[in-house]
């Protein structure tokens, strides 16, 4: 079940939630959608939306509702406790809760499960009126004249606050050691590539067009979380370090963001960005912009991009081609990295950058 409230784009946002949904591992049985100038401060929908929800949970026997925004901890509260009257009990779940599930789902290193670890906690903290009246009990003091005792939410909040604290320690350390493997990479001098884009756009598959590596590939959302690096020799005395990051995504939880502040590093390091777009998305304009605002807001809008069209082999008469500006420069390439069109033009690409960047490397090619 899945549910977008919106003033444009209903439709194109309730696509991807379901889409967001399945990747999950659930199954959408009904997609509504809504308008509204500003969201209900009780339920976020309004009473007579949530009505209509909760006709489609008994039409289709739901116990799972996702909302394509970030809902307050109130609202998620009155949402299930609405769904639920007079039924079987509902959870409610916003973008956030989905994003987070996924990526639990899959984190595979060690330094991606504690990342994922992190964001969900510091997510729960913000949720912990969900447990509604449990948490105003108090724990009594060990003294007879002392104070009140703790309450359970206190003492939530607090546990919750002591794990974070060591998770954000062993990831400290995580991320010494990541720093000290980009120096080292740094100091060889070589061009830093990191591929960059939408979830989905076939970052994994250009990857691995490129490099031979055998990096995951699947048609769904956020299948690559932890990051992949490996050398790429583009020529003679020309070579290259290209890493595999994860997907961006619109509204990207800022939890997710900072959690993975040590992954996304390998983006911020990187001499130049190669920025997929799915071509045979009608909607790459705007996930082309939801990538550059993740990128300025980790720092690295300032380095230079060439941006991959991939897809092409999706869109019926569409050819590789390389575009450049009137001084030369490569601006973009059309390509496919399922067929292997336009591949070539990016090694070339690659290895004109690397040629710039790398003295050495012009040296040898004269």
């Amino acid at each position: 079940m899945c549910l977008e409230i919106g003033k444009r784009g209903a439709p194109d946002r309730a696509e991807e939630a379901a889409s967001l949904t399945e990747s999950a591992g659930a199954v959408v049985c009904e997609v509504i959608t809504g308008r509204r100038d500003r969201p209900d401060a009780a339920t976020y929908a309004g009473s007579g939306k949530v009505e209509e929800i909760v006709a489609a949970c008994r039409l289709h026997d739901a116990r799972n509702v996702v909302f394509d925004h970030a809902l307050t901890a109130v609202q998620v509260r009155n949402l299930e406790r609405a769904l639920s009257e007079g039924g079987p009990p509902v959870q409610v779940y916003d973008r956030t809760d989905l994003i987070l599930e996924i990526f639990a789902q899959r984190a595979r290193s060690h330094e991606g499960k504690l990342q994922v670890e992190l964001a969900r906690l510091e997510h729960l903290s913000t949720r912990l009126v969900r447990g509604w009246t449990h948490l105003e009990r108090q724990r009594g003091g060990l003294s007879k004249t002392g104070g009140p005792g703790e309450k359970q939410i206190e003492l939530d909040r607090r546990l919750i606050g002591e794990r974070v604290k060591k998770l954000k320690e062993r990831l400290k350390k995580v991320a010494r050691t990541r720093a000290t493997q980009r120096a080292a990479r740094t100091r060889s001098g070589l061009l830093r590539v990191s591929i960059v884009g939408y979830t989905n756009a076939g970052k994994s598959t250009l990857f691995n067009r490129l490099t031979r590596a055998d990096s995951l590939v699947a048609d769904k959302l956020f299948a690559t979380l932890d990051p992949t690096t490996r050398r790429l020799h583009l020529g003679e005395g020309v070579n290259a370090v290209v890493s595999d990051t994860v997907g961006f995504v619109k509204d990207l939880p800022h939890g997710l963001v900072a959690a993975f502040r040590s992954t996304l590093e390998e983006t911020v390091q990187a001499d130049l960005l190669l920025h997929v777009v799915d071509a045979s998305n009608p909607r790459h304009d705007e996930q082309v912009d939801a990538v550059n605002v993740v990128l300025a807001e980790i720092g690295a809008d300032d380095i230079p991009q060439l941006v991959v069209w991939n897809k092409i082999d999706r869109i019926p008469g569409a050819q590789s081609e390389v575009v450049r500006d009137p001084c030369g420069k490569i601006l973009n390439i059309k390509a496919s990295a399922v067929s292997g069109a336009g591949i070539e033009a990016i090694r070339a690409a690659l290895a004109e950058v690397a040629r710039e960047t790398d003295p050495r490397a012009l040296a040898s090619a004269a």
